[in-house]
């Protein structure tokens, strides 16, 4: 085992380089002089010696440094505090042995620097004592710090570690969808259980009522607006109508119900319970849609193409028993088919018997929509899909809703096949359609943003053309003008006499004659 050389201290504000001065083995380190050395500072301080310690500028920088830490990585800060510090070698025999808390820091900085050995604490005991003592004794060890610094700036940092992975958690989507996916089933259970409540206790005074009206909200709704059957009236008919959804025959029948009902008389006090009780199962019904509503909206945005191929229910619940989108969309299409199914799937196993065909997905619509011997095929070939939309959907920087369509399309395309024979498209041809859909698409934006600056260039373009016509026109004008106030104040030149050259001509040649 290396004796340890020099000592990295990832310490909370900054790094920290030592350097061993007094070497130990590790036989030496296990007995009890050498441990109450380690624990001593006045004897520790004698072992070590403090090199180099670079404190961090800011918190920002020491929460990348340590982001970068636990990754595995080295930063140019680091990279440059080893390089001034740590002497430099080669060769075999020349090694220096460096002690590094983290596993993976120490790998990266020995393929970084050739010629320096890492040791950590899971490899070295001597490395595990130097660092343990350099971490006890680092507010007296470390210049300029005083007593509880170093815990608490680790105590900070640890804070904004802690923070920054929840906030950059990849699943804090899907946690939404579970929860909203589980309040939705709580709900679903309390409100029926609550709506049962409602029809056996209104239904002493007012039995008949039930056969009128089956579903529970609206019947809810009319034990608050009937109360007492026997102030039910003809003129309550439009009030009743606005409940049952303006059905007038289905008012008429209620009033009609009351005049004649064998049910039990109920007392004001007992109304008022009842009429009480009803009104906080309306209350937690519209809850129950309100959070159905929102489940649907933010299903839109987790995961818009399995949400359209299977509908909010079954997709909220894929997610939510898979445990998130990421994990759902590593499943392999033949897990995701029997997801929710895992007893009968084990159970199958144990007794050797037929495994089950569906899990979860059977309370999709094709299944009940397939025949009985096509039931298994069709929830394979459904799989298969949601297993391709939740892959899109997880690792698509946009995803849209034209994959889950298309995905939808194939598989009503197939229980037509099963049906009629009717032979549908291949999937590599309808996948190279929705891509060319969504490059045009793209390709659409692209040129009406550039529309935009090329009308600009081709306005500047022409209005500098008109500009430089105007220029020259005027400038034509004005030379014009200047040639014609030139001529008027000169004169206009004097044309000689018509014939007056020749005739002089001719005189002087009778006279030259004449001389002769």
């Amino acid at each position: 085992m290396a004796s340890v050389n020099y000592i990295l201290y990832e310490a909370p504000m900054g790094y920290g380089v030592f350097q061993v001065e007094h070497q130990a083995d590790s036989i030496g380190l296990r007995s009890k002089e050498t441990q109450e050395t380690l624990n001593d500072l006045s004897k520790f301080g004698k072992m070590v010696k403090l090199l180099n310690f670079t404190p961090f500028q800011t918190g920002k920088e020491a929460l990348s440094e340590i982001n970068m830490i636990s990754e595995g990585q080295m930063s140019d800060n680091l990279k440059s505090i080893l390089e001034l510090n740590l002497p430099k070698t080669s060769g075999k025999k020349s090694k220096v042995v460096l002690a590094v808390a983290e596993k993976n820091l120490a790998s990266m900085i020995k393929s970084t620097f050739n010629g320096i050995e890492c040791e950590t604490s899971e490899t070295s005991e001597v490395a595990a004592d130097f660092l343990r003592g350099v971490r006890l004794h680092a507010d007296k060890l470390l210049k300029g710090l005083q007593t509880g610094e170093s815990a608490q700036a680790g105590l900070g940092l640890g804070h904004a570690y802690s923070r920054s992975k929840v906030k950059f958690n990849t699943t804090k989507n899907d946690n939404h969808v579970i929860q909203a996916s589980a309040t939705i089933d709580f709900q679903d259970k309390g409100v029926n259980q609550f709506f049962m409540r409602v029809r056996e206790w209104y239904g002493w005074h007012f039995p008949e009522l039930i056969k009128i009206e089956s579903d529970n909200l609206t019947y809810a709704k009319l034990v608050l607006a009937i109360g007492d059957k026997s102030t039910l009236t003809d003129d309550k008919v439009d009030d009743i109508a606005a409940i049952v959804d303006q059905d007038g025959e289905k008012a008429q029948a209620i009033i009609d119900a009351a005049k004649v009902s064998m049910g039990l008389q109920i007392t004001p006090e007992d109304m008022e319970i009842v009429k009480g009780f009803a009104e906080a199962v309306v209350q937690q019904a519209e809850a129950r849609r309100a959070t159905a509503n929102y489940l649907d909206r933010k299903l839109h945005i987790v995961a818009p193409n399995l949400q359209c191929l299977i509908g909010t229910p079954v997709a909220a619940r894929l997610i939510s028993h898979a445990g998130s989108l990421t994990n759902l969309s590593k499943y392999p299409a033949s897990t995701l088919q029997i997801l929710g199914a895992e007893k009968a799937l084990f159970r199958a196993l144990k007794t050797k018997s037929n495994t089950p065909k569906y899990g979860l997905i059977y309370h999709s619509s094709f299944i009940g929509k397939a025949g009985a011997r096509h039931k298994g095929r069709i929830s394979r070939y459904l799989a298969n899909k949601c297993s391709i939309a939740s892959r899109i959907d997880n690792f698509s920087e946009e995803p849209s809703v034209r994959f889950g369509e298309v995905l939808r399309q194939q598989v009503e395309d197939r229980l037509e096949f099963y049906a009629s024979g009717k032979k549908p498209a291949k999937n590599a041809d309808v996948m190279a359609s929705v891509l060319k859909t969504i490059e045009g698409d793209a390709m659409d934006i692209d040129q009406s943003q550039l529309a935009a600056p090329a009308a600009d260039v081709g306005e500047k373009e022409k209005k500098s053309k008109d500009k430089k016509d105007k220029k020259e026109k005027k400038d034509k004008s004005d030379k014009k003008e200047k040639k014609r106030k030139r001529e008027s104040e000169v004169g206009a030149p004097e044309e000689p006499a018509a014939g007056g050259d020749g005739e002089k001509k001719k005189k002087k040649k009778k006279k030259s004659k004449h001389d002769d």
